[in-house]
């Protein structure tokens, strides 16, 4: 019984993420709201300036080193904590347990 409740909930929760990700724009789309020099409110996107000035910041060519070590280093690091915090919830909740203990 309790291997259906599992196997049920992760076909829920795959179906929502189906569905959540049938919303996203298409990826690439140039007149996508993210790809746009100024957001709606008139306000420069900070991700052209990435675009354009990581090697120049950082003089390193992977864009993505940079952006994730330079300039969201310690937001970054927030979601890392967070991510190995939800990772050993997981462990924790599903190990196993010993018949003796």
């Amino acid at each position: 019984m309790k291997n259906y409740i599992q196997l049920f909930l992760i076909i829920c929760f795959t179906a929502l993420l189906l569905f959540a990700s049938m919303a996203l724009p298409y990826r690439g789309d140039v007149d996508n709201q993210m790809n746009q020099e100024t957001s709606i409110t008139g306000t420069e996107v900070p991700g052209n300036y990435y675009v354009q000035e990581a090697y120049h910041d950082a003089h390193t060519n992977n864009m993505v080193t940079v952006v994730l070590g330079d300039y969201r280093s310690i937001d970054t690091l927030g979601e890392q904590i967070v991510i190995f915090t939800a990772g050993m919830i997981c462990f924790l909740l599903l190990r196993k347990h010993r018949e003796d203990e």
